[in-house]
């Protein structure tokens, strides 16, 4: 049986962020605010979203604020609906691999 990663929302910052569903519901740029969809992928500085239309929308993470769906199945254990978490995009300022990394060191050491 295959084991699922378990996402709580004070770590989200430290997890795989692809294949999460995302809001910008805070941005420099009033045009990105409100946009939603999948993260398809991750750079450094960029977040790309696969939105309804199946558009790829890049939406820098710095000065952003994004709103995340962890899906009950990843959540807490014993949740049984979905977590929504905000992020502050200047948090995700790395990449992606070097983010992931750290999860093991609080892991180590918390």
């Amino acid at each position: 049986m295959k084991s699922k990663v378990e996402i709580l929302p004070s770590t989200l910052i430290y997890h795989e962020l692809i294949g999460l569903e995302i809001q910008v519901i805070r941005s420099t740029n009033p045009a990105l605010i409100g946009i939603r969809g999948l993260v398809i992928d991750e750079t450094k500085n960029m977040l790309i979203i696969e939105n309804s239309g199946s558009r790829e929308l890049k939406i820098p993470k710095a000065d952003s604020e994004f709103l995340f769906r962890i899906p009950a199945e990843l959540s807490e254990k014993g949740r049984r609906s979905d977590t929504f978490v905000k992020i502050q995009g200047n948090l995700l300022l790395s990449q992606p691999e070097n983010r992931i990394k750290n999860i093991k060191k609080l892991r180590k050491w918390g």
